[in-house]
């Protein structure tokens, strides 16, 4: 996403918060079609579990603001203080099968967790996962100066990972990070139909 997009989308993001008078975290999704228009898809009045992406490329910490705000307080920054660094990009672990994401519900046997990375999770070992809620149960989230370093942080995490007693969709997100069209960055929304899938 270039720059002179991504400045138009915030400002668009901070218009709607505006005429809807909201004061809190939250987050804007827009969808961008091959000429880089970008139109408004929904706005989600909470953070996202994408919101460690942020917090790795700005140093802020987002819960922190969100409480700060929740009880009355303002903001510890202004957007002109907010410097970007790097890039980051995020993995949910599911308990799901790679090949049909069915869901993997279970005992976790044996757990092998990667260092070095920033991974927000509640595993250990003997957890029971159980059918009856999301099945996100990890999330990996790797920061670095450019994309493709970032992407090769990921992926060596990923490959560190161990989750075994149920199955996860750790698989699937390897053949992602591996994919030519997904390290160039110019995908669409029929990713996984147009690349996973066929494969």
């Amino acid at each position: 996403l270039d720059e002179g997009t991504r400045k138009a989308m915030g400002e668009v993001a901070v218009q709607a918060a505006k005429a809807l008078g909201y004061i809190n975290a939250g987050t804007v999704e827009f969808l961008v079609d091959d000429q880089k228009n970008f139109y408004f898809l929904e706005m989600n009045t909470r953070l996202q579990v994408e919101h460690p992406v942020t917090e790795e490329i700005t140093g802020l910490d987002l819960v922190e603001q969100q409480l700060l705000i929740a009880y009355g307080e303002k903001l510890s920054f202004t957007q002109d203080d907010v410097k970007r660094s790097g890039h980051a990009i995020e993995a949910r672990i599911y308990a799901e099968d790679p090949k049909t994401f069915f869901p993997s519900p279970g005992k976790i046997t044996d757990l092998t967790l990667p260092t070095n990375i920033r991974i927000d999770h509640f595993l250990e070992n003997q957890v029971t996962i159980t059918p009856f809620y999301d099945p996100m149960i990890a999330k990996v989230i790797a920061h670095g100066e450019t994309r493709e370093e970032a992407i090769s942080k990921l992926k060596i995490a990923l490959e560190e990972l161990k989750v075994e007693g149920i199955k996860t969709n750790t698989p699937m997100l390897l053949q992602v990070l591996g994919d030519d069209v997904f390290k160039s960055g110019i995908y669409t929304t029929g990713f996984v139909t147009k690349q996973l899938v066929k494969k």
